[in-house]
Order: structure tokens, then C-alpha cells, then sequence
């Protein structure tokens, strides 16, 4: 029998999404996903977000280490700028990522996983270890977060989106892409939503407003339905040997993704041994 994938666990877990699939991933592990989480990384402290603490709580009921080291925190300590769209990071970014490495330096793990983490990776931690990054697009697909994605989508009108994980380097969002699936977003059940929301309107659209659109939710729920067997399914061929990181060439998991809904899948609870 081979060793499982130790893999360290990169989050901001600011929402449900970060939860439930930190939550399916451990429930799968329960159910012999051959993965083992080393650590929970945190770039908050406790009592600074609620959701952030159910997940540390979340993760300690289930024996797996957690370590947090906030970057509010850290840039208030350093006397940091926040960083401006465009411009490069501030040296205080750099300073907290190679604070990162040192904190993983102390687990042993085979890769790195970031998902629903909201910092972009600088090369003292992406150069120290492997990571591989959740991207709500296909492999030529938009980059930005999950809103920005989808409103490209809405005003492009195209009818097809995916899930991606990608290789952590310093071209956010463009670094190899390990893995893939695809699914549509313009089809008969939501075909209404569309006519309902012409590219020009969305175009015109607060990013405040946008994520309130029934068409918004629709394609988020369509996402976040198949961003977690995404997930698993990745971390099952990179454990099996069947997937290198980075690959010659991304694997396509959409039939892997689609079986898996269709058959319903539920892990039961389990803690890690």
C-alpha cells in the first residue's frame, strides 16, 4: 500500500463555499480518499470572521493541525500599504509569504492546495513549495475572482464554464493548468435568466449588484455544485501517480465530476488517522 498524498491546505475560509470544500474533502478522506491534510493554513486569526472560525473548529474536531497567521495583522504590524489593482505587491506581501513558508516549513506535505484562498501567492512561498490553485473558469477562461469571472461570462455570453486547478507561479490565474472539467451555463432550464439579463445591463451593474441577479446565482450554484467533486477527483489522480504536477497536458475530469453528481455521492463524517 502506498503512502497518501500529504497535501497543506491553503484558505482564507471567508464563506460557505470555503467550508463545504475543506468539509467534502475531509469526509472523502473518510471514505478512502488516499489523501492526508498535513495542515489547515489560515491567512486570519480566530475571532477576526465567523466563518473563518468554524472552519479552525471544523478542522481541530477532526485532528487536523491548524496554523493562522493573519495578514490584516501582519501589514498593520509592518506598517504596510493595501495593494492597488495594477500595481505590484508591496514589500510587506513578500515579507508575509516567506513568513508562510517558514510556518509550513514545519509539516511535511507533498503539495500545496489553495482553495477560496484570497491572497495572491508571492514567489518566497510558490517558489518554496509546489502549490496548485482552484480557478472558477475553464483553462482559457476568465481570471479574477468568482464575481469577475461571471460577469465576464454574462457579457461575453458565452454558454460554457468550468472548474481548473492550476500550478501556483507569479502570472495569476495563468500558471499550467493541472486538471479540468467543463458544464453549461446557457441551456434550456435557464434559458429565461438570459433573455432576462442582456450583456448591457450586467455591463452597467455595481459589482455590489451583480452577485444579487438570479442569472449571477444560477451559475454560481452551477460552479459550486461541481467545484468539490473537482476537487477530489484531482487530489485522487495526483495520489494515484496518474496525474504530475505540473502534467504535460491538463486532465479532463468532467465524466469523473458529472458521474459523481449524478450518483449523489455523500462522504460520512470521519476523522483523519
Amino acid at each position: 500500500m502506498t503512502d497518501p498524498l500529504r497535501i497543506a491546505w491553503l484558505t482564507t475560509g471567508r464563506g460557505p463555499g470555503s467550508f463545504g470544500a475543506f468539509e467534502y474533502a475531509v469526509r472523502a478522506i473518510g471514505a478512502g480518499l488516499p489523501v492526508e491534510i498535513a495542515v489547515l493554513f489560515l491567512n486570519r486569526d480566530r475571532e477576526e470572521a465567523e466563518p473563518t472560525d468554524r472552519l479552525i473548529d471544523f478542522a481541530e474536531d477532526h485532528d487536523i493541525a491548524v496554523e493562522t497567521l493573519s495578514s490584516v495583522a501582519f501589514r498593520k504590524e509592518h506598517g504596510g500599504k493595501l495593494s492597488k489593482p495594477g500595481e505590484p505587491l508591496p514589500l510587506w506581501r513578500l515579507e508575509y509569504d516567506a513568513a508562510i513558508a517558514n510556518v509550513l516549513a514545519d509539516h511535511e506535505f507533498d503539495l500545496g492546495v489553495m482553495f477560496g484562498y484570497m491572497l495572491i501567492a508571492t514567489a518566497p512561498l510558490h517558489l518554496r513549495f509546489p502549490f496548485i490553485n482552484d480557478h472558477p473558469a475553464l483553462p482559457d477562461g476568465p481570471i479574477g475572482t468568482y464575481q469577475e469571472v461571471i460577469r465576464q461570462l454574462i457579457v461575453s455570453g458565452t454558454s460554457e464554464s468550468g472548474c481548473m486547478m492550476n500550478v501556483v507561479t507569479s502570472d495569476v490565474d495563468r500558471g499550467p493548468a493541472v486538471s479540468y472539467c467543463r458544464y453549461a451555463i446557457r441551456d434550456a432550464a435557464n434559458e429565461q435568466l438570459w433573455r432576462g439579463a442582456s450583456s448591457a445591463v450586467v455591463a452597467g451593474l455595481a459589482a455590489a449588484e451583480l452577485p444579487g441577479s438570479p442569472l449571477f446565482q444560477d451559475i454560481r450554484a452551477r460552479g459550486m455544485q461541481r467545484e468539490r467533486p473537482f476537487l477530489v477527483e484531482t487530489l485522487r489522480a495526483i495520489a494515484a501517480g496518474t496525474l504530475a504536477v505540473p502534467p504535460t497536458e491538463p486532465l479532463e475530469l468532467t465524466a469523473a465530476v458529472e458521474a459523481a453528481l449524478a450518483t449523489g455521492v455523500r462522504h460520512a463524517p470521519a476523522k483523519q488517522s
